[in-house]
């Protein structure tokens, strides 16, 4: 009798080479990301070995990381950020390796072109020099972060040693409420299983309430992955997810659409399938999540109060955040609001905040931005008149860039400024030195950057 297998499993199992006894395996790599900040490394281990990049064609390249969200048209200001943008354009270039560069009407963060272009499918195997490559395990893929060395092993091999991580499900239940999001669900549920409870696995989620979000909601689960420790996150695909490939400009189109679809539709775990680990969660009567400390466990309702903490290096972190345990999170002053990141740039998130700011105006005490996460996202907020809403209401509406999730760029957030944003890190210093960040989704960002201060957009909305 056939083994039950899980959806990790079988995409592994496919795409396994070889194993040595008691050690890695060869895992086949069928879609390479690169972008500016971890290739130049392995762009030169190639040279200095005097190879060229193994297949050229499943490898594609974007700036993200270091570029401007202003004024793109015009040379980078900060020398490094210059310097790691023009040395990708030079090694694609050299590598005749697909660029989608500054100008570039493709270009945008790497975890979100990817799937808009249809290039991320189900099935496949994608790495990429970024932790939050597991974003497009929303999809299907078994997506996975890597280092600069893994990054040279993939350029010359088209493969990757690696480990097998073991599988492990969450599986999710209940529905949200008006205006919560996946980034509530995912921040409830680190919050609640802690920044370690999947550390090594592959986790696939499962449940009704999984089932229940977008295909851009799902992206945002798996993109969170990574802060509860976990190698990766994937959902399996159904019929959003088919709808969605479908008509995107790189997907397959008409027979080998068709034969993919069928091919999709046998990525499950089956059941009986073994895991490691499983977590269970009811989200029925979730409220806004937001963070207080340093780490995205550090999440809370945005209705509750911070809590009182003996541990020393928590009440490190609330020292770092200027805030007393005991005290209600919400009415919290705000400097700055940062809509975007690899977490929720797209155009669904775009779309909410747009819904929350119409007709409304940012508090004159907060500078409040929103980077869409590509160019394509960016003009189609512009077709659907969300940009009109936003500039009405006081926003920045920039170029496309992974901007103010990381202290990488020209959009550092300033010494003990306090950011509400959308991305998925807190960590200290995290958006510039001293920068004290609050993770949220996009609708609470929204509403907090209307009244200044931290905001359960349920009061905002009623």
């Amino acid at each position: 009798m056939k083994k039950a297998k899980t959806l990790f499993d079988k995409i592994w199992d496919e795409h396994k080479v070889t194993g040595i006894p008691g050690g890695p395996d060869v895992l086949y790599i069928d879609k390479h990301l690169i972008h500016e900040v971890t290739s130049p490394q392995a762009f030169a281990g190639l040279e200095k070995r005097g190879i060229s990049v193994f297949r050229k064609e499943q490898t594609l390249a974007t700036a993200d990381h270091n570029v401007p969200t202003i004024n793109q048209h015009l040379p980078i200001r900060e020398e490094m950020s210059r310097l790691q943008v023009s040395r990708l354009v030079e090694n694609c270039r050299k590598h005749e390796i697909e660029l989608f560069g500054l100008g570039h009407p493709n270009q945008g963060i790497v975890h979100v072109i990817a799937p808009e272009l249809g290039i991320t499918l189900p099935g496949m195997t994608m790495v990429c020099g970024d932790s939050h490559t597991s974003t497009h395990g929303g999809l299907g893929a078994l997506a996975f972060g890597i280092g600069s060395t893994e990054v040279e092993q993939v350029f010359a091999s088209q493969c990757l040693l690696q480990e097998r991580p073991p599988a492990m499900k969450i599986c999710v239940t209940g529905e949200m409420g008006p205006w919560l999001s996946s980034k509530d669900l995912i921040l409830y549920i680190i919050s609640q299983a802690s920044t370690d409870a999947a550390t090594g696995h592959f986790v696939e989620y499962m449940g009704s309430a999984i089932s229940a979000l977008s295909i851009e909601e799902r992206m945002t689960v798996c993109n969170m992955s990574i802060e509860m420790g976990a190698r990766g996150g994937i959902i399996a695909p159904d019929d959003k997810t088919l709808e969605y490939i479908r008509n995107r400009p790189f997907a397959p189109k008409g027979k080998a659409l068709e034969a993919a679809l069928e091919r999709w539709k046998e990525l499950h775990s089956d059941e009986g399938a073994f895991f490691a680990r499983e977590l269970h969660f009811d989200i029925t009567g979730l409220a806004p999540m937001v963070t207080y400390g340093t780490n995205p466990g550090m999440g809370i309702a945005v209705d509750s109060n911070i809590p009182v903490l003996n541990n020393p290096s928590d009440r490190k972190a609330l020292e770092y955040m200027g805030w007393q345990g005991g005290e209600p999170v919400a009415g919290k002053k705000l400097d700055y609001v940062f809509i975007g990141s690899c977490t929720n740039s797209r155009i669904e998130d775009l779309r909410i905040v747009a819904a929350v700011v119409k007709g409304k105006k940012v508090s004159q005490d907060v500078i409040a931005f929103i980077v869409p996460g590509s160019q394509r996202v960016r003009q189609q907020a512009k077709s659907e008149g969300l940009e009109d809403i936003f500039l009405e209401s006081g926003f920045e509406f920039r170029e496309s860039g992974c901007s103010a999730c990381l202290g990488m760029n020209e959009d550092k957030i300033p010494p003990l400024s306090y950011c509400m944003a959308t991305s998925n890190r807190n960590f200290e210093g995290r958006q510039g030195p001293g920068a004290r960040t609050i993770l949220a989704s996009p609708a609470t960002a929204a509403a907090s950057a209307i009244n200044g201060y931290i905001t359960d957009i349920r009061m905002l909305a009623s």
